[in-house]
């Protein structure tokens, strides 16, 4: 049985006053809750204040991004090593945010997978296409190509100790969610491609939604079989909305 996990992207948002009474109602909710995991990740400057707050033994602190190399003349970059330090257990790569606006290809996503990998911390890979993609009939291609590049280059065994996700890119912070029915397609399509090749990898690969998920539509989106949580973004600023969802990942 795969364990759910339902993890907070604050993205470029936040304060210290809002990281306080937001991550201490959300630790005091998900204390005690059974079969899912609450990841937060704010951004870089809050990891060290965010992981002081945190008590419940379910709830865990990621990244939101790491760069490709280890060290150097890299100014402005923060490495894997450097958030493990500050007790991060996750982080995300490839999110389709990174890959328009910052120029990520599958190749550096790659590369910033093995990072996370060989710092010790577990990469929730983000994979995705847009609209026009999915209108055009290359939902499909999008998503193997991405997933593909980064088996290739990490190789099927890296897999058992990774997270992905499926973030539709005309999904995400546009208030349009995929349906239930269209977000387990694509999940279905991820792990078959994992079971290519190796079953067992696909079988007990965590595989998130993420896309508009709100209280009101976690719990239907949460019951598909090859759904295992999801990744907040929006919402997860909300107390009250993402311990609704902490919820749903919970009874799953």
């Amino acid at each position: 049985m795969r364990r759910s996990i339902v993890a907070a992207n604050w993205k470029l948002n936040g304060s210290l006053e809002m990281a306080k009474s937001l991550v201490t109602a959300i630790d005091a909710h998900s204390n005690g809750l059974a079969g899912v995991d609450a990841v937060i990740c704010p951004p870089f400057p809050y990891l060290s204040y965010v992981g002081g707050l945190m008590s419940a033994g379910n709830m865990c602190l990621g990244a939101q991004s790491v760069a490709d190399q280890q060290s150097g003349a890299f100014t402005g970059e923060v490495s894997a090593e450097m958030v493990a330090e500050m007790g991060c257990r996750y982080a995300i790569v490839g999110h389709s945010e990174r890959r328009e606006y910052y120029g990520e290809t599958d190749a550096i996503v790659a590369a910033k997978f093995l990072r996370i990998q060989t710092a010790g911390l577990i990469p929730i890979l983000c994979v995705g296409e847009s609209l026009e993609q999915r209108e055009q009939g290359m939902m499909q291609d999008t998503i193997v190509r991405q997933v593909s590049a980064v088996v290739t280059e990490a190789g099927i065994a890296n897999m058992k100790n990774a997270v992905l996700a499926y973030e539709p890119i005309w999904a995400i912070g546009t208030g349009k969610t995929a349906s239930p029915e269209q977000a387990q397609e694509v999940h279905a399509i991820i792990r078959s491609e994992i079971t290519k090749h190796s079953a067992d990898v696909a079988e007990g690969l965590r595989i998130l939604y993420g896309g508009s998920v709100k209280a009101n539509n976690a719990a239907e989106l949460f019951s598909q079989p090859d759904i295992d949580g999801g990744l907040i973004g929006g919402a997860s600023l909300d107390a009250e909305q993402f311990n609704a969802i902490v919820a749903a990942g919970s009874s799953k």
